[in-house]
């Protein structure tokens, strides 16, 4: 369970709070296509997703989770991946059933909720449009608004820094082992959704504080999470 009740929500965006894999995979199929190359599938970009675009393009340009360096050709790519996806960022993208209903419940508590996505700023606050959620975020922060991406813990720790609140009052929500590792990194609490981009692994061996079935649950976990006791008085 919780360990405390937190002051500041960070949400992870794509795995999380939306399935946006299905334009995700479209705009790299198309790329792959225009590039004359064959498409790579949906299934097989799900798995690719979740450490930002260029890496996104760097899998799908070599087929490798990790490659070592940028592929002949990945600054061309990038660009036509970006202006595709930006023609079709919200075709297919869809809420997770449970998520609105959580935002909509943890706005009516005295807490920060904020977005933190390695998805390019150029995506980010459109998408959240569209979807009708921005409005609930104190914050939203992309992966080119830093100089390192989750899972470094910069992005976490920023965003707490901005909002003013301590990484042990603050909770990381998210999908993936970059979010596990950058919630750790930072002090920050963690919860997982097991539906989302974790590359099939679950999210069990992330060792999260909680494991969210739907984020619908997660107000009543914040409710029933004790508030942080009180420093005991110094004495002298």
């Amino acid at each position: 369970m919780l360990r405390r009740r937190p002051s500041l929500i960070v949400f992870d965006l794509d795995g999380t709070l939306v399935d946006s894999a299905p334009d995700l995979a479209r705009a790299i199929d198309e790329m792959l296509t225009r590039l004359g190359r064959p498409p790579a599938g949906e299934a097989k970009v799900r798995g690719w997703i979740g450490n930002g675009m260029p890496m996104l393009v760097r899998r799908a340009l070599t087929g490798e989770h990790w490659p070592e360096a940028d592929p002949e050709g990945f600054s061309q790519a990038l660009a036509l991946y970006m202006e595709i996806y930006e023609a079709n960022l919200c075709h297919l993208t869809r809420l997770y059933d449970g998520a609105l209903e959580c935002l909509v419940a943890l706005r009516q508590h005295p807490m920060n909720l904020a977005c933190v996505t390695n998805k390019h700023s150029r995506f980010t606050l459109s998408l959240l449009k569209q979807l009708g959620i921005a409005d609930y975020f104190d914050a939203v922060a992309s992966g080119d608004q830093f100089t390192n991406n989750k899972p470094d813990p910069e992005p976490l720790l920023k965003t707490g820094e901005r909002l003013g609140v301590r990484p042990a009052d603050s909770l990381m929500v998210g999908d993936s082992a970059a979010d596990a590792q950058a919630a750790r990194r930072a002090g920050f609490m963690l919860a997982c959704v097991p539906y989302g981009y974790h590359g099939g692994k679950g999210v069990d061996v992330l060792l999260p504080d909680l494991v969210l079935e739907s984020l619908a649950e997660l107000p009543a976990w914040v409710d029933s999470a004790p508030l942080q006791p009180m420093p005991e008085a110094v004495t002298g």
